[in-house]
């Protein structure tokens, strides 16, 4: 669902995305938006925000209160670091492409579900052996999508380092798991934004890693 002010002044993203093979429904107003939640086939909720002349957090509050947890893109013309949390997955400042709001939305969009698996903003192709994380994509070694799978399998969760290199090396020799730690730092260079401070994947001293989304 597209949420977007009768009188958008923002650039319309509408047509491209439709030649894109996306089915988008559009409203004018969050109430009207409210009303159509129900409807089970919405996958995703755009709020331009920009078009209405308005921050949208209300918006995206009252969406996320109602939906059960669909995910919220907000398009918006201001500076958002000064405010408080907007419900939203992903916050897009004007301008921008048409590309890259299709990069960002793709990871909360249903897929083909024999082919990848997701969790939160990250969604791994497992015959491409790509991963894609809040709209940066990057290739994987099939090494790499074995150990990512059994994060994604796992989510929130501490995974012991002594076990993961016994499940991916498939040896009883785990003495030195120096070979995980480097392969975690590739991991991190995939799907975070800045792999020095990972927001997903995280060390847990002592104990392992955990993947939190």
């Amino acid at each position: 669902m597209w949420i977007e002010g009768k009188r958008a002044v923002s650039p319309y993203f509408i047509p491209g995305l439709r030649k894109k093979g996306f089915d988008i429904e559009t409203v004018s107003t969050g109430g009207e938006a409210l009303s159509r939640l129900p409807d089970k086939g919405l996958n995703l909720v755009v709020v331009n925000a920009a078009s209405m002349r308005t921050s949208g957090t209300r918006i995206c509050h009252s969406i996320h209160n109602h939906s059960g947890g669909i995910p919220i893109v907000l398009i918006t013309d201001r500076d958002m670091s000064s405010m408080k949390e907007t419900d939203a997955e992903v916050i897009l400042k004007l301008p921008f492409t048409t590309r890259k709001l299709i990069n960002r939305i793709n990871p909360y969009l249903p897929g083909d579900e024999k082919n990848s698996i997701r969790a939160g903003p990250i969604c791994l192709y497992l015959d491409k052996k790509r991963v894609n994380c809040a709209g940066r994509e990057a290739s994987l070694t099939p090494r790499l999508v074995q150990l990512l799978r059994l994060f994604m399998q796992n989510p929130n969760q501490v995974l012991d380092r002594k076990e993961l290199f016994r499940e991916l090396w498939e040896t009883e020799y785990t003495e030195d798991t120096r070979t995980l730690d480097v392969h975690i730092s590739w991991l991190r260079k995939a799907i975070e934004e800045n792999p020095r401070k990972p927001k997903y994947l995280l060390t847990v001293r002592g104990e392992g890693y955990s993947l939190e989304v």
